[in-house]
């Protein structure tokens, strides 16, 4: 935490993104000096009380000088994330570059100007796709899709640094991250079920672990602050996993939408989600993907500020509050 003088600096990455703004936010609120770093022409997006710190991108030759001048922490969200149409012929280099390679450079950089902590946000991927229990720390991950191998490779760089350094690193994988500003999937699943499209999940019996953004932001914080944290791993979720249909029934009542579910087998939506080109896509709705959050909340006190229900009210006034062009 920063000091009485309110003197210590934090350099978070990302800082114009989703959950990059709500941080930011959060840290200047609680007494912190924050750089943001942002792409270049992007600095007008930042949360106020920012110093932007703009950067042609993150990779191996970015130069964080400027960006380290004077901070105690590195919290490092940016990432390249899913890319539906990937222009390039191997989707896992141009993960590497950007999520292996170019978090090296800023981790190897922070240590040697004398950043204290580095907090890494990873995702559940690492682990897996897919759950037959609750996924935790000590499983051995299983990544699949590119993302996720990138993902994994920049923790094991990260704790080679920390044990090469005297720079701590603290990794936190989190679960689908929903909330006020949200996009991709979750906001196709939103515009759906506003427009009062017919849902075939039904019959799903699936369990899925969620994180609203304010419970992320707070983990965060958490991983920040907390001696305890220190070269750990946790996974996060708001402890309140959810099936298909029941998150399908909670967004249509906060939207004053009928749901529109009915019934198709399983198989038949697997074959036609592959058929279609979605497969992936079909597998998050159809399948489980769960987290044991029980290791963050022993070991640093951490327990979510918001139920899955409060979340869900809270992104649901948000969409209904702008307009398209804005979500």
């Amino acid at each position: 935490m920063p000091g009485m003088d309110g003197s210590k600096r934090i350099l978070v990455t990302g800082a114009n993104g989703f959950i990059g703004k709500a941080l930011c936010g959060r840290l200047v609120s609680d007494g912190w000096l924050v750089n943001g770093a942002v792409r270049s022409g992007k600095a007008a997006q930042i949360a106020a009380g920012v110093t932007a710190v703009e950067i042609d991108g993150v990779h191996t030759d970015t130069d964080w000088e400027k960006a380290l001048r004077a901070v105690d922490t590195v919290v490092h969200l940016a990432a390249r994330v899913h890319v539906m149409k990937n222009d390039t012929d191997d989707p896992l280099i141009a993960y590497r570059k950007i999520n292996v390679e170019g978090t090296e450079n800023l981790a190897r950089q922070a240590a040697a100007a004398g950043v204290r902590r580095f907090v890494f946000l990873s995702t559940v991927k690492v682990n897996g796709e897919e759950s037959w229990g609750p996924f935790a720390e000590t499983d051995t991950p299983a990544p699949v899709d590119s993302y996720g191998i990138s993902k994994m490779e920049a923790e094991r760089k990260l704790h080679q640094i920390a044990a090469e350094t005297k720079m701590a690193v603290v990794i936190l994988r989190a679960s689908l991250v929903y909330g006020p500003g949200v996009k991709a999937n979750f906001l196709k699943l939103l515009q759906t079920v506003d427009r009062g499209t017919p849902l075939p999940f039904a019959g799903v019996k699936n369990q899925r672990s969620l994180i609203y953004i304010e419970n992320l932001v707070d983990a965060i914080a958490a991983c920040i602050r907390h001696p305890n944290a220190s070269g750990q791993t946790y996974l996060v979720s708001d402890g309140d996993d959810v099936s298909t249909p029941e998150l399908i029934r909670m967004l249509s009542a906060s939207l004053h939408k009928p749901s529109r579910l009915f019934t198709v087998p399983g198989l038949c939506l697997y074959i036609a989600g592959r058929l279609a080109g979605k497969g992936p896509t079909m597998d998050r709705l159809i399948g489980s993907l769960t987290v044991d959050t029980s290791k963050i909340r022993a070991e640093l006190g951490w327990t979510p500020s918001f139920t899955l229900a409060k979340g869900i009210e809270e992104t649901v006034a948000w969409f209904r509050g702008c307009d398209a062009s804005s979500r």
